[in-house]
């Protein structure tokens, strides 16, 4: 049975719980919870819940933040032995419907990144899933010059959309945030407009940051090489 930690009650509390896991390894946080072991390769959003449990939050796949009591994000990073994240990190899924003429600060996008808790993980390919490493935990709102880099890409990519042009937008677009699809079925359309403003059916997008960009926030707060 899965043995699910209350929620935080404050950052402090919740920063706290985080740094009693750094240095543990995954098999045993997932032992001490009753978590069943998952082949992180092919249950890659398994980290994520590992620690969502071991931490306390509540939002579970609701649009909320995942510590919903205290307004923050859980956001794990798998990283290679210098520190530097191995691939881009989801933010959130894209309401095509919504985001036409949206301004940045009513986005899903602002408020998911607005308080987050990044957790970096040991993604060494020679270390067995369970051996894997939790890092040192780090509370991260975006510095001004972060927010200009994440708003004047929302807002292009929000431009594009409110204009129908949804297809013209690829994983080149975008300094830090990248828009692509998501979902291992394209067949799992939803709502957007075309370029005349009439209702059409695409395939689900999702927003992800920049392996760069999360990156510097972690070499920025831990002085990684």
């Amino acid at each position: 049975m899965i043995a699910r930690v209350a929620a935080p009650a404050s950052e402090e509390e919740l920063i706290r719980r985080a740094r009693a896991l750094a240095g543990h390894p995954l098999g045993a946080i997932a032992e001490k919870h009753g978590v069943p072991l998952a082949d992180v390769r092919r249950a890659k959003g398994w980290i994520g819940q590992l620690l969502e449990v071991a931490l306390g939050a509540t939002a579970a796949s609701r649009a909320a933040p995942d510590f919903e009591a205290i307004g923050v994000e859980l956001k794990s990073v798998p990283v290679d032995a210098a520190g530097r994240p191995r691939e881009t990190t989801f933010v959130c899924t894209a309401a095509l419907e919504e985001m036409g003429g949206q301004p940045w600060e009513a986005s899903r996008v602002h408020k998911k990144l607005a308080r987050v808790l990044w957790v970096p993980i040991e993604a060494d390919p020679s270390i067995e899933p369970q051996w894997r490493r939790v890092g040192m935990p780090l509370l991260w709102s975006p510095a001004p010059d972060e927010e200009a880099l994440l708003r004047a890409d929302w807002d292009e990519f929000a431009e594009l959309v409110g204009r129908g042009h949804v297809e013209e937008i690829t994983a080149h677009r975008g300094q830090v945030l990248q828009m692509r699809p998501k979902g291992a079925n394209a067949a799992q359309v939803r709502w957007g407009v075309d370029a005349d403003g009439e209702p059409v059916r695409v395939a689900p997008r999702g927003f992800y940051l920049r392996s760069a960009f999360v990156g510097g926030v972690l070499r920025r707060a831990f002085v990684v090489a």
